[in-house]
Formats: structure tokens, C-alpha cells, sequence
């Protein structure tokens, strides 16, 4: 067993944030030491909690899309890591939509899993909970629409749920500018 092993075992024993997660603990992340493309989301929702397996839902389908790539190539943790700002199921808002992810999970977790993938080449910041713990406070908008003045380490993508729709449809310029972009971006980190 490596270190990585090690440490990934101790992640999803985790239990720091059991008293308050409505589905109990499941950390659901995809990690190894030879990822080229880290995709640093937001939390899991309730079926990726179900399931186990990082972005296995509609948004994860839209994410595939964008980036150009088969379910198979996006489950390939030797190419890609999937290390969310969360890692269990964080409840819903009382408003509606889930809730932010934990604030605890991160400072316990991240840098030490980050430090086991030296040949990270591209960090795709996927909603504003990565964003803003990347690049600080922010309008994910115009990160978006600036997505090349964080390049070659660095994308900024709204999150791909249901209202990014809604979001794509009133800024155009994100599937005629962005998307070929960030495919191209893709293409580039893992070759």
C-alpha cells in the first residue's frame, strides 16, 4: 500500500462532518499520482452520493460534454483526478439547490491529496466554491469569460447543473468561445 493509498483510505473514513450531513459521510473523490487534469468541483449531490462515483449525474454528463471527452477517458483517474471543495453530500438550502460544501473538508484534506499529484497541468475550477478557494472572491462570469488570463494551469467553467443552461443561453460566447478552448486546453495537459 502506497502513501497515497494510505492517506485516500483515511479520506473516506472521514467522519469530521457526520453530525451534520442529512445522508451521513461518503466522500466521493477520484485521485492518483499520475492525474495530468484536476477538475475541482463543489460537493457531491444526492445521486453521486448514492453512487460513489465523482459527477455520475446529469451535471456529470454536461462536464463530459464540455470538455470533449467519453465517460471512459473521465473515470480515468490516471489522467484525471476529480477532487471536489467537498466531499459528501452537503444538505439542500432552504430556498432550494444544495448547499455549499462543507468548509471543513478542504483545510483537512486538499493540499495533502494536491501533494501526491505532481503532474497536475491544468485545474479545471468548476462553480464559484473552486474559484473563489483558488483565486479568491470574484464574479464566476468574468472569470469565465477571462478564462485565458488564468492559462496554462488554470479554467474557470460555471457549474454544469440544470441552471447552466439558462446561463449559456444568455452568454453565447461561452459554447463559441470557451468550449473550443478549453477542449483544446484539455488536449494540451494531458499529451
Amino acid at each position: 500500500m502506497t502513501k497515497l493509498d494510505t492517506l485516500l483510505a483515511e479520506v473516506r473514513a472521514c467522519r469530521a462532518c457526520a453530525g451534520v450531513l442529512p445522508l451521513g459521510p461518503r466522500p466521493v473523490l477520484q485521485v492518483s499520482a499520475t492525474a495530468r487534469v484536476l477538475i475541482a468541483g463543489q460537493a457531491p449531490g444526492t445521486k453521486v452520493h448514492a453512487s460513489g462515483v465523482p459527477f455520475a449525474d446529469a451535471s456529470g454528463a454536461r462536464l463530459r460534454e464540455w470538455m470533449g471527452v467519453s465517460a471512459d477517458a473521465f473515470y480515468d483517474a490516471s489522467k484525471f483526478a476529480i477532487l471536489p471543495m467537498g466531499f459528501c453530500y452537503p444538505g439542500r438550502l432552504d430556498g432550494g439547490g444544495d448547499a455549499p460544501p462543507r468548509t471543513e473538508c478542504a483545510p483537512l484534506w486538499r493540499d495533502r491529496l494536491l501533494a501526491f499529484m505532481p503532474d497536475l497541468r491544468l485545474t479545471l475550477l468548476v462553480g464559484s466554491y473552486a474559484q473563489v478557494h483558488a483565486l479568491g472572491r470574484g464574479k464566476m462570469t468574468e472569470r469565465v469569460r477571462d478564462f485565458q488570463g488564468h492559462l496554462p494551469s488554470m479554467f474557470s467553467l460555471p457549474h454544469p447543473s440544470w441552471r447552466s443552461r439558462h446561463w449559456a443561453t444568455q452568454n453565447p460566447w461561452f459554447d463559441a468561445e470557451v468550449l473550443p478552448e478549453l477542449r483544446r486546453a484539455i488536449r494540451s495537459a494531458l499529451t
